[in-house]
């Protein structure tokens, strides 16, 4: 018995029950819970809730019978999708667009984050960051607004030094050829300063001893931006990447539909734009939900496989 009760005695204590653990964990960290809150409940009414439409994809739907009422027809608006002649025009003009923006608009706020990382008078910082965040709250219409402004042929303030230094006046709005360079310089101007945030944020994490041994060791600007700066924050690029995987599909609605018009609309039109014009405005709601899980299915493909080459590498991830 003695022996029973010493063994009992030096056993491990009992590990808690997973529940009661779980509840305790919940307790005690309530409020951080409650912070959660508001963000969760936006998404499961605004992008979860949503997804339950989805449905209506493999049937051929009819708002007065409703998502119960309306046949199935399973896979026909897919198919409708890859038979059509406007497919591959979509697709390409989506895929240049988000490669543009990944080869073009993703490095911009780096580049600027590390620019700003080296203006050591922090009041000049300041007004610098104050003024490149500015144009993330402009609307999209009005960026549009001043594009037109600039580049119209009537008027228009760039066409106007053309023709006092010589040259003949471009109708930049209707090539073409300008539409993507306009599209990613109008993203660049207006969300590159706002992507500084992060970065900045990653950049101050930086351990500041690093950059005095550099200095020691004889290391120019370059080298300590090349050997400390980019390898402390390549984890947050890294995820940041993936993320945007998310997104790649995603041309913007707004301004992409504010800048097709007939004469550029064979580079101009996007999956995005075919949604509104064959679901809203030609009431196909059926079609263009078809279209648009196409869209996020590939999108969807793209993180996963990104964040596999990101393991692969030995970096995080973001699962």
């Amino acid at each position: 018995m003695e022996n029973v009760e010493r063994a009992a005695a030096s056993a491990p204590p009992r590990r808690e029950a997973y529940g009661a653990r779980l509840w305790k964990d919940t307790i005690r960290d309530r409020w951080l819970y409650f912070m959660l809150a508001p963000g969760l409940v936006y998404f499961l009414i605004f992008k979860y809730g949503p997804m339950y439409g989805l449905i209506i994809a493999f049937q051929n739907y009819q708002p007065v019978s409703g998502f119960f009422g309306s046949d199935f027809v399973g896979m026909k608006h897919f198919a409708r999708l890859f038979s059509e002649p406007v497919f591959l025009m979509l697709f390409k003009n989506t895929l240049v667009l988000a490669v543009y923006n990944i080869i073009f608009f993703f490095p911009a706020p780096i580049l600027l984050a590390l620019l700003l990382n080296e203006v050591r008078r922090q009041y000049f910082k300041n007004i610098i960051q104050t003024l490149i965040y500015i144009p993330h709250f402009i609307s999209w219409p009005v960026v549009v607004g001043l594009c037109y402004v600039l580049f119209t042929t009537n008027g228009g303030i760039m066409n106007e030094i053309i023709i006092r230094l010589g040259g003949q006046e471009v109708n930049w709005l209707m090539s073409a050829d300008a539409f993507r360079p306009m599209i990613i310089i109008q993203q660049i101007w207006k969300e590159v300063g706002w992507g500084t945030i992060i970065f900045l944020a990653a950049l101050a994490g930086v351990n500041v001893e690093l950059y005095e041994s550099a200095v020691i060791d004889g290391a120019s600007r370059f080298r300590q931006t090349w050997h400390i700066t980019m390898p402390a924050i390549r984890p947050t690029i890294v995820i940041l990447l993936i993320l945007r995987m998310g997104s790649f599909m995603d041309s913007g609605f707004e301004q992409i539909f504010l800048m097709v018009n007939s004469m550029n609309r064979q580079v101009g039109e996007v999956f995005d734009t075919y949604v509104y014009s064959v679901g809203l405005a030609g009431g196909q709601f059926s079609y263009s939900t078809a279209v648009g899980l196409f869209k996020s299915l590939v999108s969807l493909i793209l993180v996963v496989a990104a964040n596999r080459i990101a393991r692969i590498l030995g970096e995080e991830g973001v699962y």
